[in-house]
């Protein structure tokens, strides 16, 4: 049943790398926290982990399908992400020896400091007035930020897109181009993020029997999350749903309050 249920979610993780630049990790974290509940506490770093390597599949197979016009936003952006790689390989270490609590909760309070601050303040929920648009193009993400969005994507296990869309977002591109975006950068950080995870036996101390541990990476529920999703990403990226710009943005933040009440509860 387990699996039928991690099928069914992996087709949701599908549409939020599309739609979202997710790759995953916001829907996966949750998911594999109930799926792995028998490895008790230890549940959310496996989850952490196992989330890392669905965005690594996910995120690639959506960059590797988004027109070139889109990805030429990041020309020049390599300092940026080697940056992302570099932070993320931090962040996946501290992950690894840090109290599962405290990734848990630290998960929460991030995601709803995430939905305050896109309701709040101007910039996400609202696009560019017309008169800022014409000043000039999007501007790029600085490099400087690589390090530390990388570090935070990677403990929590986000990939990154609920860090990099708002302000891509507010650098003047629509929802469509910035979450389109937010998957190479999220492939960035969750590819060492996840060698880091699948390397070494720092698995919990008595791991449930049928959670296929490598490392911390559950194999098991990582396969059929990926199963369900790379279909419909295939899908989706050939015929894309065209929402207006406002109601995605609002869509993004409704999806951003399910995952913190289905993490509290």
């Amino acid at each position: 049943m387990d699996v039928v249920a991690l099928l069914g979610i992996g087709l949701l993780t599908g549409v939020t790398t599309v739609l979202f630049g997710f790759g995953g990790g916001f829907v996966a974290v949750p998911v594999v926290v109930w799926a792995d509940s028998a490895l008790g506490a230890d549940a959310m770093r496996v989850a952490t982990a196992t989330s890392a390597l669905v965005m690594v599949v996910n995120a690639a197979f959506a960059t590797a399908v988004t027109p070139r016009r889109v990805l030429a936003a990041l020309r020049g952006g390599g300092p940026l992400l080697v940056l992302l790689g570099v932070g993320a390989v931090a962040g996946a270490l501290a992950a690894r020896h840090a109290p599962a609590g405290l990734i848990r909760w630290a998960f929460v309070a991030y995601v709803a400091l995430t939905v305050a601050d896109l309701l709040l303040r101007p910039g996400f929920l609202r696009p560019r007035a017309p008169a800022e648009a014409a000043a000039g193009p999007p501007r790029p993400l600085p490099a400087a930020v690589g390090a530390p969005v990388g570090a935070v994507a990677a403990f929590l296990g986000v990939g990154g897109s609920v860090l990099t869309v708002p302000a891509m977002r507010r650098a003047g591109h629509t929802m469509h181009v910035a979450t389109a975006l937010a998957n190479p950068l999220t492939l960035a950080i969750a590819l060492p993020a996840a060698v880091v995870f699948l390397s070494g036996s720092g698995g919990p101390a008595g791991a449930h029997a049928q959670a296929a541990l490598v490392g911390l990476v559950d194999l098991r529920a990582a396969g059929a999350l990926l199963l369900g999703a790379l279909p419909v990403i295939a899908v989706l990226r050939r015929r894309p749903p065209h929402l207006p710009d406002r109601l995605y943005a609002w869509t993004y933040v409704g999806l951003l309050c399910a995952v913190v009440v289905a993490m509290v509860l």
